[in-house]
C-alpha cells in the first residue's frame, strides 16, 4: 500500500510540474495585451477629456502601446515562441491600440468640430488600418499559416507609424498650440489612404553601414538638431515620422519611370524576324 501511495504521489507531482516551454508562449502574448490595455485606457481618457493635458496623456498612452508592440516581437524571437496565433493577436491588438485609439483621440481632440465629416475621417482611418493589417497577415504567412521572414519593404504604411504621426501632432500642439484642425483632418485621411496603398515603406530589417546610409542618417540627425534648437523639442517627433513617410513616397515616385519602362518593354510586340531564304 505504501508503494502504491508513493507512485500516485510521484504521478501527481509530475502532472503539477510547470512546462516552462508552454509558459514562454504566454509571455509575448501578455506583452501584446499590455499594448491593448494602453490603447483602451487612451480611449477612455480621450472620451472624457476636458483639458489639453488629458489629450496629451491619452497620446502618451499610445506611445506606451508602441513600446509594447516593439517588445512583444523581440521577446517572441528571443524565446523562439513565434506562432501563427501570436501574429493574429498582434494584428488584433494593433487595430485597437493604433487604429481605434488614435482615431478616437483625433475625433475628440480636433475632428468633432466637423460633425459627420469628422466622424467619417476617423472611420476612414480605422477602416484602412484594419484592411492594412489583414493584408499584412496574408502577405506575412505561408501556405501553412506560419509567419514568414519579413522583407526589406512593407506594402502600405505600417499602422504604428501612422498612429505615431497622429500622436506627434497632439504632442506638438500641446507644446505650441499651432496645429490647425484642417491639417489634422487632411493628415488623418491621408494616413489612412497610405496604409492601404501600394507604396512600399522600408522595414529597416537589413540596414547596412554604407556611405548612402551614413549620409541619410547624418542628414536626418542634423535636421533634427536644427529643429530642436530653432523650434520646440516636440516638433522633432513630427519631423522624424514625417521623414519616414516622405521617404517611402519619394522612393515610390522615383521607381515609377522604371516600372513604366519595364511595362512598355513587356507590351511591345516582338520584332518581325527575317523570312527564311527560298
Amino acid at each position: 500500500m505504501a508503494k502504491k501511495k508513493k507512485r500516485r504521489f510521484r504521478l501527481r507531482r509530475r502532472r503539477r510540474r510547470l512546462d516552462l516551454r508552454k509558459t514562454l508562449f504566454l509571455l509575448p502574448n501578455m506583452i501584446t495585451l499590455s499594448s491593448v490595455f494602453c490603447g483602451f485606457y487612451s480611449m477612455t481618457l480621450a472620451s472624457r477629456a476636458v483639458a489639453p493635458d488629458d489629450y496629451h496623456r491619452a497620446a502618451l498612452l499610445i506611445v506606451f502601446s508602441m513600446f509594447f508592440d516593439m517588445l512583444d516581437g523581440r521577446v517572441a524571437r528571443m524565446t523562439k515562441t513565434q506562432s501563427a496565433f501570436g501574429l493574429q493577436i498582434d494584428s488584433l491588438a494593433d487595430v485597437v491600440a493604433f487604429g481605434a485609439a488614435p482615431a478616437l483621440l483625433m475625433y475628440h481632440w480636433a475632428l468633432d468640430a466637423y460633425g459627420i465629416v469628422g466622424v467619417g475621417a476617423a472611420f476612414v482611418y480605422v477602416a484602412c488600418g484594419a484592411i492594412r493589417l489583414a493584408r499584412f497577415n496574408v502577405l506575412s504567412t505561408d501556405v501553412s499559416g506560419a509567419p514568414t521572414k519579413p522583407g526589406k519593404y512593407i506594402v502600405g504604411l505600417p499602422i504604428p507609424g501612422a498612429a505615431g504621426v497622429l500622436v506627434s501632432l497632439v504632442v506638438a500642439s500641446n507644446a505650441a498650440h499651432v496645429i490647425p484642425r484642417g491639417v489634422v483632418l487632411g493628415v488623418t485621411i491621408g494616413l489612412g489612404l497610405l496604409m492601404v496603398s501600394n507604396v512600399r515603406f522600408r522595414s529597416f530589417k537589413d540596414i547596412r553601414l554604407n556611405p548612402r546610409t551614413v549620409l541619410m542618417v547624418g542628414g536626418v540627425l542634423l535636421s533634427s538638431a536644427l529643429i530642436l534648437t530653432q523650434t520646440r523639442p516636440a516638433f522633432v517627433l513630427v519631423w522624424l515620422l514625417g521623414c519616414y513617410v516622405l521617404l517611402g513616397i519619394v522612393e515610390w515616385l522615383w521607381q515609377i519611370p522604371r516600372k513604366m519602362r519595364e511595362a512598355s518593354r513587356v507590351s511591345e510586340p516582338p520584332s518581325a524576324s527575317s523570312s527564311p531564304p527560298t
